[in-house]
């Protein structure tokens, strides 16, 4: 999602049914004079949960507090009215807010509560939705007790996990389900295997009656739909309380009542406890959190441009925990942690992060510390510009340094971000690496790259980002071992983003500025540079493309400026393989032949109608392909097995609902829900689709053909001689042109015409005729 216009805006879905459509929508509302009550927030980080899928696709209008996307949040207080004490304009605060989706929200004040120190924007953005729900649900509807037995279903989600918390420290006796993917999750909070099953299957039921000798429990937390719904009530044989937060199965009270006598049956939304309630069960809850009988939940953090991504992660349920989108642009909000960070290179990021990204914390580790040079004037510039700074003298390369690094950190302001600039040069070719050449390079590039890696995995950062270079991607003369080192930073970062975390390699050209790794290289060094087609950049220029290149998201990216003049003074062969193609831009090209467009939505029809019967079912296929692709979540429909079911594909009945409304408006038809059901492969529906959108044109009888086909081999003279000619052309001639009035049509233009057609014409005429 590009970022927002200017003026107020927030995430939205004007048009519902498909996750694509998430978009910014102005909010004007957010800068209205305060009324009473009122708090205007900053907004760092906001908590996704279900309601906002399920809006989002349309299954329901919307929730008890509003109809629109991001109900909680953490930020920073902009404004109060005049009436609103114990907070003042800098103060973190989290809590319930609609309109969370956007840089600036308007809050009741009941509803907020400061951030403690040591939580993160994103930690603070994940506690209110899940925690307070499970609260609800099971103190204050459930009234769960000491002893009693509870099933909290998608137990490895937000409020499934808050509740598993919560259970286990009301007493209770606690069982879950899950994916199996997730159970070594709910293992660590300390169920057992006889206390855990799958949420993807039935079995649960049989389980749970086996393992509580027939009595099930006295509460089910449900979030799950359909056949589920109705085992998890045969868990209630004694009665109980059946408490429902799913969105899409709400059942009638009474007719549960009836069928399960003994049964309470509560569907809830939390924010019909209403904000006095709300306030008084927030304090609670952060009061068990000081009490360290709660703790943080598992969080990833997403930034808000990848919200359909995030979405889509939540409508399939891959996550653990919380997900959280961050919308500010200040890494986090808390404290960055830059290795390197007294180099030149080094020094320069951070002045940047604290002058044009707003970082308020900054950790800068080198090896000499406070010791190296210009380090004590660096500081005093940061701290002049708002900041606070720790120098840390730390080598990355040692994991043990890096531990004792991290555990130092400032307590009131937690680990958001890293940006990892620190590396050694070890020049040379393969043969001439001395024996700790490749050590020498790897250590603080990769080694240091790793040891972060590990370290920090725990934490919620917003990003991580790995400074590596362009050796590694076109190669250099004499750095081998330097190249193997981005190598493993650009393959870190791909890693990283397909496990779920923020990770960005950046492999940089070259700086104009002299660095701790340039600042040797003599006049053959930098010749050499420019022969590769590689100009120096001015720091200005670097520093735009860094926060160009966050901003950009993606996990491997070269800032770098090319002097294409140079490249081509160089002979071709002599060039970096990667760059050759682009320094004959603009000279003769082979010309390529364009593969065919597939079919897209706004055409399918019109698009099929042109096409032949087998290319038509072939556009269709690719068409569902991608399609399934996208509500997937890959990155194009040749990752789609078109005989594979759906089911098997992680098809559940959130994704079905978008395929379904994505095709329904490519083919402009009203489609039911249960399509990936009834046509199970991408294959059958596919031609399901095409026989739908494009009917099949009747084939010709057998008899017709083969009677057009022996027709064609009798002369026209003897038609004539056997008095056959004009019956055949009386026949066909309705399909020429009427004759004039009074005019005897054997004696017109028409039969002359007609008199004129070679048999083939005719025969196809007068079976055309016989056909309709």
């Amino acid at each position: 999602i590009e970022p927002p216009p200017a003026g107020p805006h927030r995430l939205g879905i004007p048009d519902k049914g498909t996750l694509e459509n998430l978009t910014w929508v102005p909010c004007p509302e957010v800068e209205a004079p305060l009324t009473s009550g009122q708090v205007r927030v900053a907004v760092h980080t906001a908590g996704l949960n279900f309601r906002d899928v399920t809006i989002a696709l349309g299954l329901v209008e919307r929730t008890a507090i509003d109809a629109g996307l991001g109900s909680e949040g953490s930020g920073t207080v902009l404004e109060m009215a005049d009436d609103v004490t114990g907070m003042a304009p800098g103060d973190r605060v989290t809590g319930i807010f609609t309109g969370a989706f956007g840089r600036v929200a308007v809050a009741d004040h009941r509803l907020l509560a400061p951030v403690p120190d040591a939580w993160s924007h994103a930690e603070a953005a994940s506690v209110p939705g899940a925690f307070l729900t499970a609260y609800y649900a099971l103190v204050h509807l459930a009234g769960l007790e000491k002893g009693q037995r509870v099933l909290v279903h998608a137990a490895a989600s937000g409020v499934g996990m808050a509740a598993v918390q919560l259970a286990r420290h009301i007493g209770a006796e606690t069982y879950a389900t899950a994916s199996p993917a997730k159970w070594p999750a709910l293992r660590a909070m300390g169920l057992d295997d006889d206390h855990l099953a799958s949420s993807r299957d039935l079995e649960y039921a049989t389980a749970f009656r086996r393992a509580t000798g027939g009595r099930g429990v006295d509460v089910v937390l449900n979030s799950l739909a359909h056949a589920y719904v109705d085992a998890s009530l045969t868990l209630l044989p004694g009665g109980g309380s059946f408490i429902e937060m799913g969105k899409t199965d709400i059942r009638d009270p009474a007719r549960v009542a009836a069928d399960h006598p003994g049964v309470t049956y509560q569907a809830f939304d939390l924010y019909e406890a209403g904000p006095d309630r709300i306030h008084a069960m927030f304090r609670a809850v952060l009061d068990l959190f000081a009490e360290e009988r709660l703790h943080l939940n598992p969080v990833s953090v997403r930034p808000v441009r990848d919200a359909r991504t995030a979405f889509r992660e939540m409508s399939h349920g891959r996550h653990v925990g919380k997900l959280v989108l961050d919308l500010a642009d200040d890494l986090g909000g808390g404290t960055v942690l830059v290795t390197g960070g007294t180099g030149g290179v080094g020094s320069q990021v951070a002045r940047h992060l604290v002058e044009a990204r707003g970082v308020r914390s900054l950790v800068l580790a080198s090896r000499r510390g406070m010791a190296a040079e210009g380090a004590a004037a660096l500081v005093a510039d940061l701290v002049d510009a708002g900041a606070t700074v720790q120098v840390v003298e730390c080598d990355v390369a040692d994991r043990a340094a890096v531990a004792d690094l991290l555990a130092g950190l400032p307590g009131s302001s937690p680990l958001t971000a890293v940006v990892h600039t620190a590396g050694e040069l070890a020049d040379g070719t393969v043969a001439a690496l001395p024996a700790d050449g490749l050590d020498r390079a790897l250590r603080a590039k990769a080694g240091g790259a790793a040891h972060l890696d590990e370290l920090t995995r725990g934490r919620p950062l917003s990003a991580f980002v790995l400074f590596s270079a362009l050796a590694g991607t076109l190669g250099a003369a004499g750095q081998a071992a330097y190249a193997a080192a981005n190598g493993f930073l650009d393959a870190l970062a791909v890693r990283r983003r397909a496990s779920g975390l923020p990770g960005t390699s950046l492999c940089w050209g070259w700086w104009e500025q002299r660095s701790g790794m340039t600042g040797h290289l003599d006049h053959a060094d930098l010749s050499r540079v420019r022969r590769m087609g590689v100009a120096p950049m001015p720091t200005p220029d670097a520093l735009d493309l860094f926060d160009a290149a966050c901003a950009l998201g993606a996990p491997v990216l070269v800032p770098a400026r090319l002097d294409l003049a140079a490249l081509r003074a160089v002979p071709r062969g002599e060039r970096p393989g990667l760059l050759r193609d682009l320094a004959d831009a603009g000279r003769a090209r082979h010309a390529r032949t364009a593969a065919p467009e597939r079919a897209s939505a706004p055409g399918l029809p019109a698009t099929l109608a042109a096409l032949p019967e087998q290319e038509a079912q072939s556009a269709v296929l690719d068409f569902v392909r991608d399609q399934v692709a996208l509500v997937l979540g890959h990155p194009s429909g040749t990752a789609v097995d078109v005989d594979q079911a759906f089911t098997p594909m992680g098809f559940d009945s959130l994704t079905s609902v978008e395929l379904c409304n994505r095709l329904s408006t490519a083919t402009g038809l009203r489609l039911p829900t249960t399509l990936v059901f009834s046509y199970p492969t991408p294959r059958e529906l596919g031609l399901h689709l095409t026989g739908l959108v494009r009917p099949a044109t009747p084939a010709e009888p057998d008899e017709d053909a083969a009677i057009r086909e022996v027709l064609r081999t009798v002369p026209i003279g003897r038609l004539r001689e056997a008095g056959l000619l004009e019956p055949v052309l009386a026949r066909a001639g309705p399909a020429g042109p009427r004759p004039a009035a009074g005019q005897d049509p054997q004696d017109g233009p028409d039969a002359a015409a007609l008199t004129g057609l070679d048999i083939d014409a005719l025969v196809d005429l007068a079976l055309d005729e016989r056909g309709k």
